[in-house]
Parts: structure tokens; sequence; C-alpha cells
């Protein structure tokens, strides 16, 4: 099965409508799948909710469908830099599921192996755990504790963005992208690899692949890239 495509706005024909739970990969603005979101924006789609470490910055990343007002709701676990983010938010425009990272990467994680939902710690005695089934167990010392019931995520699409992948969708991350990429690429009933480089099939060391090609339905190259930074900081110059 062929999985190249030609351009971002090819490989989302037919998947996107309003109201879906995207899953997007990236740490900050690396290993973001930039082009992908452009094309989102594009489409005009709306009511979208997405499951993300981050909402980007204004403009960047998720950012820029937030301008748009395409975004009904985050699931995201960090949203600092974003201040239309911070303006939604607190006006009551945006709807907002706080989830702390570690919990984020399970929930997808889990959802991508078919776990409905899971039993973790982190949240305990937090507004995280308002509403949410708590549960008493051993913890690693015998000793019984309270844990709160998360729900893996489940998402109509899955987004994310790769350093190099095969032909058949065999992909690798580059460093910090590989933090949520690989779990936001296994919950998406289909899942999007936007790559910036694509080898022929067999290069890759097997022992070096990050998500195997079964998790990949479809794949753009989205190079070349300007590298972005989310919050610069420089030192003062000194002085003779």
């Amino acid at each position: 099965m062929k999985k190249l495509y030609p351009n971002a706005a090819a490989a989302l024909d037919g998947l996107l409508h309003d109201n879906m739970l995207i899953a997007s990969g990236g740490f900050g603005l690396c290993g973001i799948p930039e082009r992908l979101l452009e094309a989102i924006r594009e489409s005009g789609v709306k009511g979208l909710t997405f499951a993300s470490n981050n909402a980007g910055i204004d403009n960047e990343g998720i950012g820029m469908l937030l301008r748009t007002q395409q975004v009904a709701k985050m699931i995201s676990s960090y949203v600092g830099e974003n201040k239309e983010f911070e303006r939604q938010f607190l006006s009551g425009e945006l709807e907002v599921e706080f989830c702390p990272q570690g919990t984020l990467a399970e929930r997808m994680r889990a959802g991508g192996a078919g776990i409905p939902g899971f039993y973790t710690k982190t949240g305990v005695g937090t507004q995280v755990a308002e509403g949410k089934e708590h549960k008493e167990f051993p913890d690693r010392d015998g000793v019984m504790s309270t844990y709160i019931m998360e729900r893996g995520i489940f998402a109509d699409l899955s987004i994310v963005k790769a350093w190099k992948a095969d032909e058949t969708g065999n992909t690798m991350f580059r460093k910090t992208a590989r933090n949520f990429n690989v779990p936001a690429a296994t919950c998406g009933k289909v899942c999007i690899v936007e790559v910036e480089e694509i080898m022929p099939t067999g290069s890759l060391d097997p022992d070096a692949i990050h998500l195997p090609g079964v998790f990949v339905n479809r794949m753009i190259v989205g190079a070349p890239y300007d590298k972005k930074i989310e919050f610069r900081t420089v030192r003062e110059k000194e002085t003779a």
C-alpha cells in the first residue's frame, strides 16, 4: 500500500470534520507537525479538540488554530507561552482539560494499546482528581494508597512529525521530538506522519525504529523547515 502523499492537504483529504479529536505530537515547538497543522487551519474545520502536550505559541503550532478559533477544547499539560490560549481560557471561549505530562503520555499510549483506563497516584488530592474514580491499591512498599482512574485517549486522527521514515512508514524521531510523538501516533484511528526525509525501504536500522510502519497510514515530506524558538533568551553583551 502506498503511504506517501504529495502534500498535507492531500494526506488529510477525507479525514477532517468538525468536532473531531486530534492527537498532535511535539514538545514545545520541537517535533510539531507544522505542515499538517497549517493544512488543518486552511481546511476551515472547527470545534476541534486537541490532545497535545502544549498549544504552541501565538501563531505557531496549535496556536495558529487558536487564532482562527477552530479549537474548542485542549487536553494539555503545559500552556505557559501562549497568550491567546490564556485569553480564550479566561474568557470562557476555550475548554481546557489540564493533564500532568506523564499522565497525558500514558493516556495516549493506553489508547494505542486498546486500554480504556488505568490508575495512577499522580494528581491525587488536587483539582486533577476531581470527579474521577478513586481506589485503594497497595503501593511498591505494600502500603495501601489512593489512586485515581484516568481514561485512555482514542483520537479520530493522529498527526506527528518525524526525522526519517522509510517507504513503508517505519519511523525515527530525533531527540526531544520523540517524547510525545510516539504515543500520539498510536492512539488515533488514522495516523499521518510528516517527515523530514524518506529513506528507501530496508535502509533504516531495525533496532533504531521508534514507530513501526504498522501504525502509519499516510505520510508527507514536510521539509524544508525553519527552526523556531519558543522562548528566546540572550546574554547581555560584556563590556570591555
